[in-house]
């Protein structure tokens, strides 16, 4: 009976410190599941509060413009160029390669922007990008012969792959979840503004004076990019400077209001330090280097992945005929044989595809991914479907639907621009941990523009192959269909989720089809476990229970 009093201190003190040690656990989950600048909030963020970082995305995101003047010029040139009277004459080959080669490169861009924003920051690799393609405008601008287009062409595909990937991570460190899909899909509703600038340009002006002013375009977010937004808090305190990165945080939440003593800015500089502190103790419990456990990082669950999904997702997109129908744009509706003028039929092409971006930007923010993608994905092959019969109809001599393929591909830009079209590309950093984020990034960018090259390269050929544009867009809607099966199947939602959940969900599952309720499950018994230990602990609590009787 004497040893009553030290059995008992004994007991609270094990109790003590298994509750100092869940409340650490705890915490420690709190920051990992608040990666970065992405907030969770309960509440929706007041737009007021997050113009900031709004302005910030727009501005990294502004170089996109570049990026559809580059997609978008193939199409006004090539028609020129297959002309009988060119001053640069090119065979149908010669044409096809003109088209792909400013995809190409974007592989070794991606990579190259990759490494040099982990060393030199996000701005300014996104401010290199500016020299290869103002050097690859004033090459096509001069042209004489087509070695110097496809040159011009490279250096310009290059520039869009430097620029845009650094703009992509930036965005999805900086803004807010319920923000970050909109945000990120703001760099494609630029594109599409640079696509309707070229195509009306194309129409009224020569080639030559497209390409000066296309110069301008490139030389513009730089500058802003340099005078108005800061880096990326996160790549800052990585780094060490960490004064900038107060600094920056502060610019970036100077609207936001405070909550207690504490100001947002102070409560995100926090928790930005406690990730890094995290991850550069992760990074010192490993035996190898940086570079091996980078690797790692892609053979563990949360790496390869989302790699393969990815590798899907974009294989449906760009066989699915959305990019070939723009890059072909005016060879498109001249092989159609509807009678519509070509130039004007793609400005329409242009100006849908720039207000359906700007609709997209507001779907993204309400609603969820997957059924955007089917519903995308579904209105793709009906459209396609519907068209290519209309298309056997004209080549056989019934021209009563003529309007029928122009107007079933500006329903089809439409409904691509739901989801196909832009979700993939939004996917690219966000599905991704932060130990990989930056290369996996780079890398799952340059699969996404190889399988883009293919598409365009095989676009003449299948053309061939299957006996027509009529065939090619039966094939285009097949492809469609696919991808809703794809969709259903494998892609998961990451709509309004912290990026700690998405890689939570890499670690646990593959399939997407039955996540969600396998989700809930999880949580529901993890919540039961914790209140059955904190039932078990609570007896513990000298405040409110029971000294023994015999003490």
């Amino acid at each position: 009976m004497h040893d009553s009093p030290s059995i008992y201190a004994h007991v609270e003190r094990e109790a003590s410190k298994n509750i100092e040690e869940n409340e650490r656990e705890c915490f420690k989950d709190a920051i990992v599941s608040s990666r970065s600048l992405n907030k969770g909030f309960v509440e929706p963020t007041a737009i007021r509060n997050a113009i900031p970082e709004i302005a910030a995305c727009i501005i990294s995101a502004s170089f996109h413009i570049s990026v559809g003047l580059s997609m978008a010029y193939s199409a006004i040139l090539i028609p020129h160029l297959e002309a009988a009277d060119a001053e640069v004459h090119a065979t149908l080959e010669e044409t096809s390669w003109i088209a792909s080669v400013v995809v190409v490169c974007a592989p070794l861009g991606a990579l190259m922007g990759g490494f040099l924003m982990e060393s030199f920051g996000r701005l300014k690799t996104l401010q290199l990008g500016a020299i290869p393609c103002v050097a690859g405008w004033i090459l096509i601008a001069l042209s004489t012969n087509i070695p110097m287009l496809l040159v011009g062409r490279v250096l310009t595909g290059l520039a869009t792959a430097l620029a845009t990937s650094p703009a992509i991570v930036y965005i999805t460190e900086v803004a807010r979840p319920e923000l970050r899909g909109s945000m990120i899909s703001f760099g494609p509703t630029l594109a599409s503004f640079g696509m309707v600038l070229c195509y009306a340009k194309g129409a009224y002006m020569h080639w030559r004076l497209v390409a000066w002013l296309s110069i301008i375009y490139a030389v513009v977010p730089i500058l802003l990019v340099q005078l108005f937004i800061p880096e990326s808090p996160v790549w800052l305190v990585s780094k060490g400077r960490t004064e900038e990165a107060k600094k920056s945080v502060q610019w970036l939440n100077k609207y936001d209001a405070k909550d207690g003593k504490v100001s947002a800015a102070d409560a995100q500089f926090t928790t930005i330090m406690k990730e890094n502190e995290i991850k550069l103790s992760e990074q010192r419990k490993s035996k190898h280097g940086s570079v091996a456990a980078k690797l790692r990082g892609f053979l563990k669950p949360t790496g390869w992945k989302p790699m393969l999904i990815l590798f899907l997702f974009f294989f449906f997109q760009q066989f699915s005929g959305i990019y070939i129908t723009l890059f072909y744009a005016v060879t498109w509706f001249q092989e159609v044989g509807s009678g519509v003028n070509e130039y004007t039929a793609s400005i329409l092409v242009g100006v849908t595809r720039f207000f359906c971006s700007m609709v997209n930007t507001w779907l993204l923010r309400r609603y969820k991914r997957r059924p955007l993608c089917i519903i995308s994905s579904l209105g793709m092959a009906a459209c396609m479907s519907v068209s290519g019969y209309y298309t056997l109809l004209i080549k056989e001599g019934d021209r009563s639907g003529y309007w029928v393929p122009v107007f079933c591909l500006l329903l089809y830009v439409c409904t691509s621009m739901v989801g196909m079209l832009t979700i993939p590309w939004t996917m690219t950093a966000e599905l991704f941990p932060t130990e990989i984020r930056g290369i996996a990034h780079s890398i799952s960018y340059s699969i996404a523009n190889l399988l883009l090259f293919a598409a365009l390269q095989s676009y003449r050929s299948l053309q061939n192959f299957l006996g027509g544009s009529y065939a090619v867009q039966w094939f285009f809607a097949g492809i469609s269909l696919g991808a809703v099966v794809f969709v259903w199947l494998l892609l998961p939602e990451t709509h309004g989720k912290k990026l700690s959940e998405i890689e939570e969900y890499f670690q646990n599952n593959f399939l997407a089809a039955g996540a969600e309720s396998k989700a809930k499950k999880e949580r529901a018994k993890r919540r039961n476990q914790r209140n059955g230990k904190s039932s078990a602990t609570e007896p513990l609590n000298p405040s409110k229970s029971k000294a023994p009787q015999n003490v």
